[in-house]
């Protein structure tokens, strides 16, 4: 019954809050557009793991249960994964509408043109690296404003008699 009632709820969840955003309507030159500058800055490149990934962890997952049945466990899951593969498609258009919602066509021509040039695949290559990079400076600079703002303030406090 509890298992039950979490797969509800979690169905109703992604029902409500997964649902694609149609409130805006646009020309397919308009999507077209999206969809060269979502190539150019490989924005959905990202994705093409989630049915691979999500395949492997239920064969794991089943194959752990059920070990003698490994290899029909897999060749099931490599079917249904097959089958699911076309619905990447869905996602693609939700990502040129997103794309599409947030630009005009010029500006994601202006998007496509600049990623497609050397220093535009410059920056996706780096753009990895930059952010791991950033995040740890950023969280070295934090240590240092948390360790410095508390040794400032103690020490005020210490001589303001608190």
């Amino acid at each position: 019954m509890f298992v039950k009632s979490v797969i509800c709820s979690v169905t109703l969840a992604l029902t409500v809050f997964a649902t694609p955003s149609f409130a805006q309507e646009h020309t397919e030159a308009h999507l077209s557009k999206a969809r060269e500058a979502i190539e150019a800055t490989r924005a959905t490149d990202s994705f093409d793991a989630i049915l691979f990934d999500a395949s492997a962890q239920l064969k794991n997952l089943l194959t752990r249960d059920s070990p003698d049945q490994a290899e029909r466990i897999s060749n099931i899951v490599d079917e249904e994964a097959i089958a699911l593969a076309p619905r990447r498609a869905d996602l693609e258009l939700e990502a040129a509408r997103l794309f599409a919602n947030s630009f005009d066509e010029a500006e994601l021509q202006a998007l496509a043109d600049f990623f497609n040039t050397p220093t535009g695949t410059k920056y996706l290559k780096a753009t990895p690296v930059l952010a791991r990079e950033l995040g740890k400076a950023a969280r070295i600079w934090a240590n240092g404003i948390n360790r410095d703002l508390a040794a400032n303030s103690t020490k005020k406090l210490t001589a303001s008699g608190n």
